[in-house]
C-alpha cells in the first residue's frame, strides 16, 4: 500500500496529538523545520520532544509551550551556543516547566537503534568520566553476560511519531535520503508512525552516494515541502544559512524579541511557503 501524501497542516493535524512523543530528527542536515513550525501554529501542546541536538527549531518549540519533556544530547545552538528558551525553560519555568532527559550522541544513538530493533533497551560503552548517570536515572549499567562487562544502558526510544525532512519521494511513498543521514533510519524505524516532508516527488529514485532509502511499507505519509529544512540545509538544493543561525542569538534571547519574531514570522504566516517569502522580502 503506497503511502499518503497529505499538505503538511493534513499530517500534523492527523498524526501529532496532544501529549504525543515526537522526534523530529537530522544531523544538521535536512532538519524539518518546516514541520516544526506547523506543529507550532496548530497550537499543539504537552509535547515530549526527541531530538539528537535540539537546535533552533526545538529552541522556537519550547519557547511557545509546546514542550513538557526533552530527550536530547547537547542542547546548543550550533552557531552560537546558547539557545535562550530551552535555557529559560529550564531555569525559570517560562513559557512552562521542562523536564530534561539529557545523553550523549551515542547514548540516544543506541536507544533509536534499540527502539528501531524493537528491543527495551540500548547498550554501549559510554558515559564514563561524565556525570550523567548521577542525575539521570535512564542512564544505568549491565554486565555482558559473556565476558563480564559493565555497559551503559539506555532506555529504548519510541516515539509516537518521527517526523522527517528528505530530499525526495516517488509516487508510491518510498523516500530516499543522501548526504548525512545521522540517525534518520533508526529514527523512522523506532516509530509508530513516519511522517516525511520532501523537497520533490519523482517519478523514480535515482542512486545516491551515502544514500538511504525508506521503503513505503515504514511510511505513514509524504508532504511535499520545498524547503522544508530552512534554515537547515538540504544537500543538492540549498546551503544551511549560518548568518540566521547567529542572528537567532539575538532574536531569541529576550522573551520580547523572541514572541515578537514568532507572532510574525510563524504564526503570522499561513504555511512554510509563506514563511519563506517572508524571509525573502526582508532580506531584500
Amino acid at each position: 500500500m503506497s503511502a499518503a501524501i497529505l499538505s503538511l497542516a493534513e499530517a500534523i493535524e492527523r498524526y501529532v496529538a496532544d501529549g504525543a512523543s515526537v522526534a523530529l530528527e537530522g544531523f544538521t542536515h535536512l532538519i524539518p523545520f518546516a514541520a516544526g513550525h506547523e506543529i507550532i501554529r496548530q497550537r499543539k501542546r504537552e509535547l515530549h520532544l526527541i531530538r539528537m541536538t535540539p537546535d533552533l527549531v526545538y529552541d522556537q518549540m519550547i519557547g511557545m509551550g509546546c514542550a513538557r519533556k526533552l530527550t536530547f544530547s547537547w542542547g546548543g545552538n550550533p552557531g552560537v551556543g546558547s539557545l535562550h528558551r530551552l535555557r529559560d525553560a529550564v531555569e525559570h519555568g517560562w513559557p512552562r516547566p521542562l523536564e530534561l532527559d539529557e545523553h550523549s550522541h551515542a547514548g540516544m544513538a543506541a536507544a533509536f537503534c534499540a527502539g528501531a530493533a524493537q528491543l527495551p533497551f540500548g547498550m554501549l560503552r559510554g558515559y564514563i568520566g561524565t556525570d550523567l548517570p548521577a542525575h539521570n536515572p535512564n542512564i544505568r549499567r549491565v554486565e555482558c553476560p559473556f565476558t563480564g562487562e559493565m555497559l551503559a544502558a539506555v532506555p529504548a526510544i519510541n516515539p509516537d511519531v518521527t517526523i522527517l525532512h528528505a530530499q525526495r519521494a516517488d509516487r508510491a511513498g518510498n523516500v530516499a535520503i543522501d548526504g548525512i543521514v545521522g540517525a534518520a533510519r533508526e529514527a523512522a524505524l523506532a516509530a509508530k508512525t513516519l511522517v516525511v516532508t520532501v523537497e520533490e516527488l519523482v517519478d523514480a529514485l535515482p542512486p545516491a552516494m551515502n544514500g538511504i532509502v525508506l521503503p513505503h511499507w515504514v511510511v505513514g505519509a509524504v508532504v511535499p515541502c520545498r524547503g522544508g529544512a530552512y534554515p537547515s540545509y538540504a544537500h543538492g538544493h540549498y546551503a544551511r544559512d549560518n548568518a540566521f543561525y547567529q542572528r537567532w542569538d539575538a532574536i531569541a534571547r529576550e522573551r520580547g524579541s523572541f514572541l515578537a519574531w514568532m507572532e510574525e514570522h510563524v504564526l503570522g504566516t499561513r504555511d512554510h511557503h509563506a514563511f519563506l517569502a517572508r524571509l525573502q522580502q526582508e532580506a531584500a
